[in-house]
């Protein structure tokens, strides 16, 4: 038996107090994120918003965030993590207030790029401030926890969504983050301690131009795809800067000293297959509470509240299954959890693609989402705690914003990629119906093709699915080898 000093009981007190701040930011975004998926259809209505604009108020909070996450990273490796993460909180805060104001849907996107902006100066922080604070072999716990804070935001997000934006109006939806985000602020303040900086070292301004000019172009092909089809000058357009680009991305962070993609800590095989991983495991899940708030509103003409409802087995279960897999991290390897969880958030989706039908009594679809929440929430334990243990420590920020960074990636291209294939089930003239949540109102011949549109969507998130879990059995260290 090992004794435990009182150091070692003073490390781990401060390590949970700082786990609770962490997860109060996560949750603050969760929140922020899960409330406008369920209440789109209320803000689209309320700016007679087209299906690109309705698109974009959700696509450019992921895009923005997606792509600044490195660059924090770099940030607070050089200016403070403490500093830089309390920033993140105060240009939330601020530009959720001012997003409840907005007059057009315009300003209304460029408050949701202010936001992602704060949300990336937290996210890229969060994980970085446990993992120091925690003692390695407890990581997998404090992870599992924060982690699992995520399917609170979730939980309450929906619910929470669609009750204010019938009761009290679509502003309310961003004005709650305001007395969230200055309590996160205060307690953050007051029990983080500062982390000591980095030699001053230049960032990559010119890799971080590259990637979100690629990012963007992308997206905008993926988004223009649903509504003008392959061969429009958009998505060609769009697909052509993403592809040219991409090779100057590479040949940038192989010039900088310090890119904000060092292709160098990513040439290991665990790291490089659990990140790819990741990424398939958010591309198949990020969209899933969407199409399914989409599928009750659209399809099923339910409102806003019985919508956000609908979509709970999902957070249920990410939020009992990340602590206990935080729990069982002590006794069952970090690579296997990401297997088992990667596996049933596969079978939780193709579940899900074989019922898509409208006679599918509900709790069929509701086990399904069950199953994929559980999935989800040990993929993101296990794998999280994997990677985290396996990054060197003087890169932890920057390698950190990368993995998170490849995350949104997955959680940008599929929202696109979802409402995209989605979308282009109906005739254009009923796609802004399925946005508004108003298609179940037509005749049903319009509904019964969306739900061929659902069941492609589903079986495009199943199949990235399976691809995750043959990469995240790839993701293991042979020996000898790095």
């Amino acid at each position: 038996m090992v004794a435990v000093t009182p150091q070692d009981d003073s490390r781990l007190r401060y390590a949970w107090r700082v786990c609770w701040v962490t997860s109060l930011g996560l949750v603050l975004i969760g929140i922020a994120g899960s409330t406008l998926n369920v209440a789109l259809p209320t803000v689209v209505r309320q700016f007679h918003a087209g299906p690109m604009e309705a698109g974009w108020i959700l696509l450019s909070f992921l895009l923005v965030n997606t792509a600044s996450l490195v660059f924090f990273g770099r940030v607070a490796d050089l200016l403070g993590r403490r500093e830089v993460y309390l920033a993140g909180f105060a240009l939330f805060t601020l530009a959720s207030l001012l997003a409840g104001l907005s007059p057009s849907v315009w300003f209304l996107i460029a408050m949701r790029v202010l936001q992602a902006v704060g949300a990336a100066m937290i996210l890229a922080n969060g994980t970085v401030i446990i993992t120091d604070a925690f003692p390695p072999d407890r990581l997998s716990q404090g992870m599992g926890v924060y982690i699992g804070t995520l399917s609170v935001a979730q939980l309450a997000g929906p619910t929470l969504g669609g009750l204010i934006a019938e009761a009290a109006g679509w502003q309310w939806i961003f004005w709650v983050n305001v007395p969230a985000g200055l309590i996160a602020f205060g307690v953050g303040a007051a029990i983080l301690r500062k982390m000591p900086r980095r030699d001053r070292q230049p960032v990559d301004a010119l890799g971080n131009v590259l990637l979100f000019a690629a990012l963007s172009a992308a997206l905008l092909a993926l988004s223009e795809a649903g509504s003008s089809g392959l061969s429009s000058p958009v998505v060609l357009a769009g697909a052509a800067v993403f592809v040219v680009l991409v090779p100057l991305i590479v040949l940038a962070a192989r010039r900088s000293p310090n890119p904000v993609l060092d292709l160098r800590l990513f040439g290991g095989r665990l790291l490089a297959y659990a990140n790819l991983a990741s990424f398939c495991n958010a591309l198949a899940r990020s969209a899933l509470i969407l199409v399914v708030a989409l599928y009750f509103q659209a399809a099923r003409g339910l409102g806003p509240f019985e919508a956000g409802l609908s979509v709970l087995p999902v957070p249920v279960g990410i939020g009992l299954a990340s602590p206990i897999t935080g729990l069982l991290g002590q006794r069952v390897s970090p690579y296997a959890l990401s297997i088992g969880g990667a596996a049933m958030s596969a079978t939780g989706l193709g579940a899900l693609m074989l019922t898509a039908d409208p006679a599918t009594p509900y709790w069929v679809a509701g086990i399904a989402l069950f199953v994929a929440g559980c999935g989800s929430g040990t993929f993101l334990t296990g794998n999280t705690t994997q990677v985290m243990r396996a990054l060197p420590s003087g890169s932890l920020g920057v390698v950190n914003g990368f993995r998170v960074m490849i995350m949104n990636v997955g959680i940008v291209i599929s929202v696109g990629l979802s409402l995209s294939v989605l979308s282009a089930s109906v005739g254009p003239a009923l796609r802004a119906q399925v946005y508004a949540g108003t298609l179940s109102t037509l005749s049903p011949v319009a509904v019964g093709q969306l739900m061929d549109g659902f069941q492609r969507t589903y079986a495009v998130l199943f199949a990235v699915a399976l691809a995750g879990t043959v990469l995240a059995a790839l993701a293991r260290r042979r020996p000898g080898l790095t």
